[in-house]
This record gives structure tokens, sequence and C-alpha cells, in this order.
């Protein structure tokens, strides 16, 4: 099967780059040419337009940042659908809004060319590995049909429902991972501020009901001061904005989302925009004056 892959940032590369393991034949655009370059060295067909991916694919993956980069990739000037082949697929992996991927699924098939959106979760290590979890919205015998594809670069994968039912259950997996943390990251700070040893808080505290993903994921990062990202601060803080647009169609409140969103915005403001979302807790040092940090062995000595 011919694989098109268009967008080969921190997610997109990876995740390009299992296809190609897995012995797909994949033709890969990005406008990083240098990435381009490289995966063409792993064995990738390097393009010069989305449109000449669509030529080239019988599938074409779109991993990108936000809604509007989206829609001009698949409808904009030399854009896929005007180089896809009637009964070829696409499939959006990106984090955007409901309204957007039944907009664009629309327009492909009166272009004769089927869609399904399909955004992910687990960031950048899933996507090395390969285990990502796959929300998946659009018709079940499409969903059968790039089934394989999709498996080479997931785990968990689900079709939940038509199209736009990925990216909607995707916007209700961001609610739950930035909350929780947000939440991970005040409890840390008060713990630190009250002088608890918050390494060991975590031990204690993992294997109970507080125990979560996110927890394991991003305590160990915060108390190695790693925000290296790989959900960046910018792209949840754009998750979120898609968030608080959906509930306002829909009527539904978001007080958390709202809260968190704020937060994000004002690390962004301190140039922090592209830390890792664990560092959300920089927010909530700076209000307390604290970092949450390990105690250190001379201390614990002192201490005993």
């Amino acid at each position: 099967m011919k694989i098109g892959f268009i967008g080969l940032g921190i997610m997109g590369k990876p995740m390009a780059q299992n296809l190609i393991k897995q012995g797909f034949d994949v033709t890969v655009f990005d406008i990083n040419e240098t990435i381009v370059k490289q995966l063409k060295n792993e064995g990738a067909n390097g393009a010069k337009s989305p449109k000449e991916v669509a030529e080239k694919s019988e599938v074409v993956v779109t991993m990108l940042p936000k809604s509007e980069h989206v829609q001009t990739v698949v409808t904009g000037e030399s854009g896929i659908i005007f180089g896809a082949k009637a009964g070829s697929i696409v499939i959006d992996m990106s984090s955007i809004t409901p309204v957007v991927s039944k907009q664009l699924a629309a327009e492909l098939k009166e272009h004769g060319v089927d869609m399904l959106d399909a955004p992910v979760s687990g960031g950048e290590p899933k996507a090395i590995d390969g285990t990502l979890a796959i929300m998946v919205g659009g018709k079940e015998e499409v969903f059968e049909k790039v089934k394989p594809v999709l498996e080479a670069m997931g785990k968990d994968i689900t079709i939940v429902g038509d199209h736009g039912c990925g990216s909607m259950a995707k916007l209700a997996n961001q609610i739950i991972v930035n909350v929780n943390i947000a939440a991970v990251s005040e409890a840390l700070v008060l713990a630190s501020k009250a002088g608890i040893d918050i390494k060991k808080m975590y031990q204690a505290i993992r294997g109970g009901l507080a125990g979560s993903a996110v927890l394991d994921a991003k305590v160990p990062l915060i108390l190695e001061r790693n925000f290296v990202a790989g959900g960046r601060i910018d792209i949840n803080a754009k998750d979120l904005s898609n968030v608080m647009e959906t509930a306002e169609a829909l009527g539904v409140p978001y007080p958390l989302s709202s809260q968190v969103l704020e937060m994000y915005q004002e690390l962004i403001k301190e140039g922090k925009a592209a830390d890792d979302h664990g560092g959300l807790i920089q927010y909530y040092e700076k209000l307390a004056n604290i970092e949450a940090k390990v105690i250190s062995n001379d201390r614990e000595k002192r201490g005993s």
C-alpha cells in the first residue's frame, strides 16, 4: 500500500518512521526540508507539495498543529484534494475541532475521497515506539481498509463513531490530561511548601486512587526539571481552545478547562510555549515562590 505522510514534527516524524519500518511505500512532505531529507535517507520518497503526495499515494496521513493547517493542506492551493484519486483515503491524525473534521470529510467526499479523523494520545514516547492510542471517526468500512496502517503507529485503536467523533474523543482526552497535569502540579507544589519529600510522596500515592498514566508520565520528568516537549504547552493550549469553542457551541460549561488554558497562556507570555505541558508546574511554583524538587541526600541526613 502506498502511503503519503504530511507533517513531520515531534509526533509526525516517528509515526512516519514506523510506517517505513513496517515496509510501507511512504512519500513524505513537510516545510522542514531537512527532516524530509532525513526520512528519504531512511527509505521514504520525498514530495514538493501535498498535491504531489496525494498523486503518489492511496492513503494520505496528515499530522499537523492546527485546524487551519489541515484545511490548507487538504483544500488549499496545491492541496491534497487536487491530487487525490477517487477511492483514496485521507487520515487526519491532527488534533482539530470536530466541526472542521466534518467539513473536510464532506469536501473530500465530493471528490470521491474518503476521510477518517484519527487523533492520537500518548505523546512523543508512544509515537516513537508505535503504541499510540488512536481515536477514529468515520465509516467502519473505510476504517477496516486502513487498519493495518493505523496498527503500524498505534496499539489501542478504537472507532468511536462517524466523522468528527474521533476529534471529539480527543477533546475529551485533552480535558482529562491537562486538568490532571494541573492537579498534579498543584499537589506537588503544596507538598513541597510543606517540606515533604515529593519523590517519596509520589511513590506513596501512585498505587492508590490518585495513580494515573499522567502521574507516572509527568512526575519523574518534573522531578528531573526536564521540560523538553513531548506535548508542547502551546499545542495543548490550542487543544483547550478547541475544547472551549466546541463546548460553547454545544452549551456545555468548561470551568476547569478554561482555568488551565489561562495558566498555559501565562506561561506562553513568559516564553515557555515550547516547554512540555508538564512544565505547567512552573505556573504554580511562581505563585508559591518555591521550586518543587527532590530533597537532597545531604538534607535527608541532616534531618535524620
